[in-house]
């Protein structure tokens, strides 16, 4: 989920972003442009070449729905087919729909962009007391508030048992890596305060301000916002993760606390209805009698596809040269880049089992999404490519997605590579400085809150207190550097656990970081601090 500077800032004329509103068609229809394109052969050999159980894709364009299907099957070893109307997790695609419905909520003269988030949540509090007195409604959802990349994302990810309420409130202790406004780092947990704003000013709940603000109007009917509400729904998407190297079915990821940032459940034909109602600058088009319907204003349409936060653009490996962007940044709820000449507004999404990618071409009229059951980013950004270039009519474009899994396979090798160097240089004989048992304890972090260490059936387990899947066994590594192999072996985030010891012996200090860097951002280990809780 790796989700950079260009000091170009756009804008587009409300009038360019509300034209051509389109009614959203009671049930997606294919067109000749989608039977000339073999998109059954792309979505196939991206499959076998990432090694993902199962895709939806949606495609829009000029209004009309070109293509909305699915391909491969829910679940591994299970017969049920992917269809247009299988649920996936899409995860930080839900930021969007955050972003909306501050924007209805802007509309209507409920809140303004610019109003301080104290206004509306008077508890609200940042590590640092300027930065709490200047955010602004915006500053949540721009990925600009100094604190770190996911900084945080321990609170919720994986599944945790913290309520949105208490997340809130812990980021008054969560140190920032930056100055304030100063550059982006993209993060969740404000997003999270976003959804809080939202049901404080509705008087509902996110999820049900949601249903009734936006995925009733636009006619996303089996689309939902939690996976409570996909109980009793057959068809339904399974997570897959690799577990040691080999794709599996797993269980999905709840995260009740998390819904503004992460909360979207939805299929090919709902997020084809939300992609035209985008693309036609938030009109949901025009009644018998030619009185348009609004879900936000062309004003809003503007100001969420307007760059708020530059991002640092870095230089692709060679056989993707022809991905570099020439100005990158993020507006609200939307990364914002150039392809091909055209701005293209897109997001990623990531969850326990799950990746997603929504791209839109306004100038184009051209939206597409891909839903996955699997965790490759690989998959989602080489048919990105390859169906954007498609769409456009791009001449002699490239093969994106043998190019994307050529380089997938070369990092990874690299990442594997440097694993068995860095295994064989520790210094193997080496002895912790203490008896195992010293270790044993509670350690607290600031933020986080209690980590556990204790011997039980002979081994040495690390727990997190609020996290019920995140324990495993310590396996010494080097000195006092020890290495947690988490039980959930999906996860695939095993970290260094180091102790640093005070003059007298004792304990001072536990600090954490993830061994590899595929691990995704959201194990955010590097950010604990954990001392020793005085027994």
């Amino acid at each position: 989920m790796n989700r950079i500077a260009a000091a170009v800032l756009i804008a587009f004329s409300g009038a360019a972003l509300a034209q051509a509103p389109a009614t959203v068609p009671a049930a997606p229809t294919t067109t000749a442009t989608a039977a000339a394109y073999n998109l059954d052969a792309d979505v196939t050999r991206a499959m076998k070449l990432f090694d993902v159980p199962g895709i939806a894709i949606a495609v829009v364009k000029d209004g009309k729905v070109v293509a909305a299907q699915g391909f491969g099957v829910r679940k591994l070893g299970a017969p049920e087919k992917v269809d247009a109307k299988t649920l996936f997790e899409v995860a930080s695609n839900s930021k969007a729909f955050t972003a909306a419905a501050l924007a209805m909520l802007v509309d209507e003269g409920k809140l303004a962009w610019d109003d301080p988030v104290t206004k509306h949540l008077p508890d609200f509090q940042m590590y640092d007391a300027y930065v709490t007195h200047e955010m602004t409604v915006r500053d949540l959802l721009t990925h600009r508030s100094g604190l770190g990349l996911g900084a945080g994302d321990l609170l919720w990810w994986p599944t945790t048992n913290f309520s949105t309420d208490e997340i809130i409130h812990k980021l008054r202790f969560i140190a920032p890596s930056t100055s304030f406004r100063s550059s982006y780092a993209y993060d969740n947990l404000l997003y999270i305060v976003a959804g809080k704003i939202i049901a404080a000013k509705s008087g509902k709940t996110w999820g049900e301000t949601i249903h009734e603000r936006i995925l009733g109007p636009v006619g996303m009917t089996t689309t939902t916002t939690s996976l409570t509400e996909n109980a009793g729904n057959p068809n339904v998407a399974n997570a897959h993760s690799k577990i040691d190297g080999k794709i599996a079915a797993v269980k999905s990821m709840p995260v009740p606390n998390a819904v503004g940032a992460v909360g979207i459940n939805t299929n090919a034909e709902d997020i084809a209805r939300w992609m035209n109602v985008l693309l036609a600058g938030g009109s949901l088009g025009k009644d018998a009698n030619g009185t348009e319907t609004r879900l936000f204003s062309a004003k809003q349409a503007q100001e969420m596809w307007t760059a708020q936060t530059p991002m640092r653009i870095s230089t692709p490996n060679p056989k993707l040269a022809g991905t570099k962007a020439h100005f990158a940044a993020y507006g609200l709820g939307f990364q914002l880049r150039d392809w091909q000449g055209k701005l293209m507004a897109l997001h990623s999404g990531a969850l326990q089992g799950f990746y997603s990618k929504v791209v839109l071409v306004p100038e184009a009229k051209l939206g597409i999404a891909i839903l996955t059951n699997a965790e490759s980013g690989g998959s989602i950004n080489a048919l990105q490519y390859q169906l954007v270039d498609h769409y456009l009519g791009t001449p002699n474009a490239p093969d994106w997605i043998g190019a994307v899994a050529a380089v997938e396979n070369e990092n990874h090798a690299k990442e594997q590579a440097r694993l068995a160097t860095t295994k064989a240089a520790r210094a193997a004989k080496s002895q912790p400085s203490l008896a195992r048992t010293a270790y044993d304890g509670d350690y607290q972090d600031p933020w986080y809150g209690i980590a556990t260490i204790k011997h039980a059936g002979g081994k040495q387990i690390l727990s997190f207190a609020r996290t019920p899947d995140l324990t495993g066994e310590l396996q010494h590594f080097q000195h006092d550097t020890f290495i947690v192999r988490w039980k959930e072996r999906n996860f695939n985030a095993d970290a260094y656990v180091t102790f640093a010891l005070n003059p007298d012996g004792s304990i001072e200090r536990m600090k954490m970081q993830p061994i590899s860097t595929e691990t995704d951002f959201s194990y955010d280990f590097q950010d604990l601090n954990f001392t020793p809780v005085k027994r």
